[in-house]
């Protein structure tokens, strides 16, 4: 199966979870993870009609940012992994989206960097679903306090994401992934959040399941680019 073929597959599985969740699959974005990917198959899912991609690294959005530019002028690239103090300038300069912001300090440097880009940026807040101890992100219990101070430093808040532990029984997955939506309108309830706002949650394994609780972006990788 080629990217191409790959991609409509995924599209194909969107469409069919949305109808019968009866939701609009125009609601529902995917994302294309392409971290550890060689810039070719990139520009395959692209030609294919793909438009977002994601990127767990700073140092390789860089390079695959600035090698598809002029090829690929309107990618829309997410920054979906842990965010690094000194590569906040690769992000600033090339995401249109990030995913994992989780402190004040960090949002701040990100809007500061991408004013002087002249740049759009928006992001979402990473919540820690199960409090992981080896994982980023805040505690849900913290989300509302912490949103404020994110917002107060420069960065508004679109949305929030999640990544719940692995290997898990999907029933246990789905469980989190209604805890994130059970909080995400509970923060636009207390106005943190505004209406509509995103939920990226969902992976290769269960993207499905994470549109049947209300992801509006899905983070596939696997299903459509093959193993790394």
């Amino acid at each position: 199966m080629t990217v191409a073929d790959n991609l409509a597959r995924v599209r194909d599985r969107i469409a069919e979870t949305c109808q019968r969740t009866g939701r609009d699959a125009q609601t529902v974005r995917l994302i294309a993870v392409s971290k550890l990917q060689p810039g070719a198959k990139v520009r395959a899912a692209y030609d294919a009609g793909q438009l977002d991609f994601g990127e767990n690294y700073g140092q390789e959005l860089r390079d695959k940012a600035s090698e598809l530019a002029l090829a690929a002028p309107d990618i829309r690239w997410h920054h979906i992994g842990p965010i690094q103090s000194n590569k906040v300038r690769y992000i600033a300069r090339w995401a249109s989206w990030v995913h994992t912001i989780d402190r004040p300090d960090i949002a701040a440097e990100l809007r500061a960097r991408a004013d002087k880009e002249q740049r759009s940026l928006r992001g979402l807040v990473e919540i820690n679903i199960a409090n992981e101890p080896q994982k980023a992100g805040i505690p849900p219990e913290a989300a509302a306090s912490s949103i404020a101070a994110i917002a107060a430093a420069g960065m508004p808040v679109s949305g929030l994401m999640c990544m719940p532990p692995f290997d898990l029984p999907l029933a246990d997955t789905v469980r989190h992934f209604a805890r994130l939506r059970l909080l995400a309108e509970q923060l636009a309830e207390a106005r943190l959040l505004a209406r509509p706002y995103e939920l990226s949650m969902g992976m290769s394994a269960d993207f499905e399941a994470a549109i049947g609780e209300g992801a509006t972006m899905v983070r596939v990788g696997t299903a459509i680019f093959g193993e790394r």
